[in-house]
């Protein structure tokens, strides 16, 4: 009778037990599950301000932006090629670079969207973009016809401008077999521009006016390792927007990068 009543009391603990260890691993799922949702919503939260921080280093770094950062570039290292002291002495050539080679053909493809020659801005389809590469391509080499016959422009910036026409007809050329990213080809042009001017146009350093703080002299080598880490970014800005893969990228940097040099030795 007394083991009776024992076994039934141990029994009676082993029921309890197991409740509660349903219930210990009813709480520890639901927290796990908690705990992943949590851990979602952080990653899509992240994705998505990598997605806007890409987007926004997209349109900054834009390739048609490139031959007016070259020539503010040129201005501040080193103005005395345009027969300056300072920056401010060129904002009109700096105004007609930007109207010739971002906003005319900026325009342009705006147009040629309202005409329904391409589906969107962003040009997915490579063949897309035959159209706005010719009609940049004539803009650029309107523009390297004014620049090398203009005595007032130093050699050193129709460098640059000869450089970049000439990548991107290679870019178009190279558009009709396969896709190759834009953005590369400027980034890589930049980056061209930045060393064969801290070999040949430079001083070493050149002061930055940051106004109320001052004026800081900038080293070419930092100005090089910057250019090299934002090509960096907008490479992978384009990756995490899925507008290209790794192998235009490559190729995008590699012709931006020689035509610079390139040009140098066709005109020096």
């Amino acid at each position: 009778m007394r083991l009776a009543i024992k076994l039934q009391a141990f029994i009676k603990i082993l029921r309890n037990l197991s409740l509660l260890s349903f219930i210990l691993e009813d709480r520890i799922a639901k927290r796990h599950i908690g705990n992943t949702i949590i851990l979602l919503l952080l990653y899509s939260n992240l994705f998505g301000m990598l997605r806007i921080a890409a987007h926004i280093l997209s349109v900054v770094f834009h390739p048609l932006l490139i031959l007016t950062y070259m020539l503010v570039l040129l201005l501040l290292i080193n103005p005395y090629l345009f027969g300056l002291h300072h920056l401010q002495g060129n904002i009109p050539l700096i105004l007609l670079v930007f109207s010739s080679t971002f906003l005319i053909p900026a325009c342009g493809v705006l147009l040629m969207k309202q005409l329904g020659f391409i589906h969107s801005l962003q040009m997915k389809d490579r063949m897309e973009r035959i159209g706005p590469y010719i009609m940049t391509g004539i803009f650029y080499m309107w523009m390297f016809r004014n620049m090398v016959s203009n005595p007032t422009i130093p050699t050193a910036y129709s460098i640059f401008v000869l450089g970049s026409t000439i990548a991107l007809f290679l870019a178009f050329f190279i558009n009709i077999f396969t896709k190759i990213s834009a953005h590369a080809i400027g980034m890589g042009g930049l980056l061209g521009m930045v060393i064969l001017t801290m070999w040949n146009f430079s001083y070493g350093d050149f002061p930055v006016n940051l106004g109320q703080i001052g004026t800081v002299q900038v080293q070419m080598h930092t100005l090089l390792m910057v250019v090299i880490l934002l090509a960096g970014m907008v490479g992978t800005a384009r990756l995490i927007l899925k507008a290209h893969e790794p192998k235009d990228l490559y190729g995008g940097y590699l012709i931006g990068f020689v035509t610079q040099f390139l040009a140098f030795v066709l005109l020096v």
